[in-house]
This record gives structure tokens, sequence and C-alpha cells, in this order.
């Protein structure tokens, strides 16, 4: 791992999840001496849901993943780190066919019930031997710790990321956990570069997805850190029912709304992370934008904000340049008007109603830019869309990470 990010959080406490059994092995897809392959076995019955790029050239890993999905049903998950396995043909189909093969061979299953992903260089054939080399020594490795999983699926990520939540449902606790890994390429449409999430609730795999594509509409699709959608994102869940809850099939059953909120807790808890953890970051960035003309075109706004480089060099700086706000926010393509434009930064209004605020106090703003956490709020006076995104400052540190990515 490089040097941890300055805004990066201790892993969390996470429990294991009944009929969930993650493992870990190296098959050394680069020169490096750590894990890279990530196992995990599912009992049966395990339902599914996923969300994944809107990259058209995505990777064949993520066309087995949206294949296999209206199965509703999953039996193993397998991660690759260090080679993406985007853009390598027929070559990369056969390498995934290849490994679904042989772990789905291993668990006398369905291939349907096998997800694959891989995160890394683009363009780059996945090394068949190596991957069953290494899914051959996950067989026999013993169970992992979640810590463990996060490190093994990770690329250019600095720390560790993990969340968890819990829920009331039917009168029985389950359980959520979720892992991720990202650091660049994060403007997902869907979800960031890779994320799992298991719980041990009882849920029809239909209703799983519902709720996955729900949560993930307010937090993975509202981060970014460079306005560059990987070829690879994709998000899974699984939910194994060990639990013993009562099969949740819609929000009319007893606990569906507190799962749902727990969901998304997780989802939000994981979309931050990746955030915190942005190429070369310094400062983490919320923006809030209100009243717009709809919410989606409140989250179209603050994510043309999120991805301008003057805004975000701007921050890294820490310099109130609200001048470029008001830029992002008329280049957005969305309904604007500059007379009922405010903006704030922190708690203190800098402009409104299309004007500078008369007399403002500066000082405040600059005591609020040199801290880690940046607040930036934004009111278009148009309507009632609301919707908050998150993201981080530009650094030369991006610059140098990406510039030596492949050597």
């Amino acid at each position: 791992m490089s040097t941890i990010s300055p805004l990066s959080v201790p892993f969390p406490i996470m429990p294991e999840i009944a009929g969930v059994t993650p493992r870990v092995a190296r098959a050394g897809y680069k020169d490096w001496d750590r894990s890279d392959l990530t196992y995990v076995v599912l009992d049966e019955g395990t339902t599914v849901a996923g969300v994944t790029t809107q990259n058209l050239c995505c990777s064949a890993e993520v066309e087995l993943c949206r294949a296999h999905l209206p199965h509703g049903h999953a039996r193993a998950l397998v991660v690759n780190a260090g080679n993406s396995n985007a853009f390598t043909g027929q070559r990369g189909k056969d390498a995934v066919d290849a490994i679904t093969a042989q772990v789905a061979a291993q668990l006398n299953c369905e291939e349907a019930e096998i997800f694959v992903s891989s995160t890394g260089v683009i363009g780059v054939p996945l090394p068949v031997d190596k991957a069953q080399a290494g899914l051959r020594a996950a067989f026999d490795a013993a169970q992992c710790s979640w810590e463990d999983v996060t490190h093994a699926i990770g690329t250019t990520d600095t720390f560790a990321k993990g969340a968890t939540a819990s829920a009331i449902v039917d009168g029985r606790k389950v359980h959520i956990v979720g892992v991720i890994k990202g650091s660049g390429m994060i403007a997902p449409d869907m979800a960031t570069m890779l994320g799992y999430i298991f719980t041990d609730a009882a849920i029809d795999a239909a209703f799983l997805q519902h709720l996955l594509s729900g949560a993930n509409q307010s937090s993975f699709s509202c981060i970014t850190v460079d306005s560059d959608t990987s070829t690879s994102d994709t998000v899974l869940a699984f939910a194994t029912g060990k639990a013993g809850n009562a099969r949740l099939t819609s929000f009319d059953d007893a606990g569906a709304d507190a799962f749902a909120a727990a969901l998304s807790d997780v989802c939000r808890q994981l979309a931050h992370l990746v955030v915190r953890d942005g190429e070369g970051a310094q400062k983490f960035i919320e923006i809030q934008v209100s009243g717009a003309a709809s919410d989606e075109s409140a989250r179209r706004v603050g994510l043309a904000i999120a991805n301008s480089p003057l805004v975000k060099t701007a921050i890294a700086g820490e310099d109130a340049n609200w001048g470029r706000v008001v830029m992002a926010v008329g280049k957005a393509g969305e309904p604007a008007n500059r007379d009922t434009l405010s903006i704030r930064f922190g708690s203190t209004l800098v402009a409104q109603n299309g004007l500078a605020v008369a007399d403002y106090d500066e000082a405040p703003v600059a005591r609020h830019l040199q801290q880690k956490e940046i607040e930036i709020g934004v009111d278009l006076g148009l309507g009632s869309g609301n919707a908050t995104v998150w993201t981080c400052d530009l650094t030369h540190g991006y610059i140098s990470i990406n510039a030596d990515y492949r050597t």
C-alpha cells in the first residue's frame, strides 16, 4: 500500500456473516508480496443482487455478472486484483469462463451461481494459469477476516475500507457487512470500482435488487474522484438467509424498512470511504444542492461542481473562489438562473441572488477551507429538488500516482 490517506478512518469491528466463508490467496498477478485473489464461498440458498458499470467498454467479468444476476442465487465470489482483464477480447472471456468452471466444479453447483470481478491495468489478458493456481490455493486456505479481504481486493487503495450495520427484521437481528476498493477512476453511474455486501437476512433476490438499486442512487452514484467511470465497476449484495427471519419480499413485510435503511447506511459509508481514499486527496468535500428543478437535476449540478478541476484545485489551495462554483453550475446543462443562485462555504454565505454578499467576512471561510472536511452549499432558487454528492480535492499526488501507474 502507498502512504495512507490523511482522510483515512480505522477499519471497523465487523461481524462474521453466517453462510459466508471468505478466503484469500496469492495468484501473483503483479510483482508484489501480498494476496491478490479473493474467494468467498456462500451457502446454498444465498440470493444475490448487483449493479454494474455503464462504461460501454466493460470487462468480461462485468458481462458475466450481468448474465448471472437474473438467476438470483450465488454460491461463490472470486475477485482478482492487479489485472482488470478489460479490453482483452476472447482471451479475457476464456479466462473468466475457466475461473467460473473451476469454482463450479469445486462446489458442485451451476456456473450461473459464480460471480467474478477483476481490477487493475486495462488491456492485459488475465493469466489463466495464475488464476487457476491461485484458486487451488484459495480452496485450501483458512477462513480470513474482512480486513484481509479488503487488502486483497485493493490496487492503489491506501487503507482498508469496510462498513457494517444491523437491523431488526421479523423480531430477529440481522447483520450487514460491506467491503470495497476504489481510489481512482471513480465517477460511477452505478457503483464504485468493486464493492461487496453480505447479510444473513433472508430476502428475495428481486426485492434485494430493488433495495440495492435504490441505495445506490444516493450513495455510489453520488461520488466522484476524477470524473472517470471504470470498465470494471461492480457492486454485489449477497443474502444468506441464515438469520432465520421470514423472507423479505416487499416493503409490506415486517422489518423491510429497517433493513432498507441499514443497507443504505452501509452503501453510504462505503461510498464515503472511496472518496476519502481518492488518489492524492487531502480534503473530503460534501456538496449540498437545493432549490433545483428536481432531485436528479440537483445531483447532476452537484456532480458538475464535484468534477470541476478548477473547483477541486481551488479547494486544494484553500482558496474560496466561489466564481468557479458559479461556472460549474452554469455548465451542468440543468435548469439554473444566475439571479436566484446562492452559494456558501461552510456556514458562511458568500454569494446570494446572483451577487457577491456585500462585506461578507472571509475569515471564517478561510478557516473552514483549512479543515480536512469541506462543505459547499448551492441553492438554485428554482424548485424543491435536493441532492448531496461527495468528492475530494485535486492535488499533485493524483498526477504522480497516475503518471506512474503502469511502471
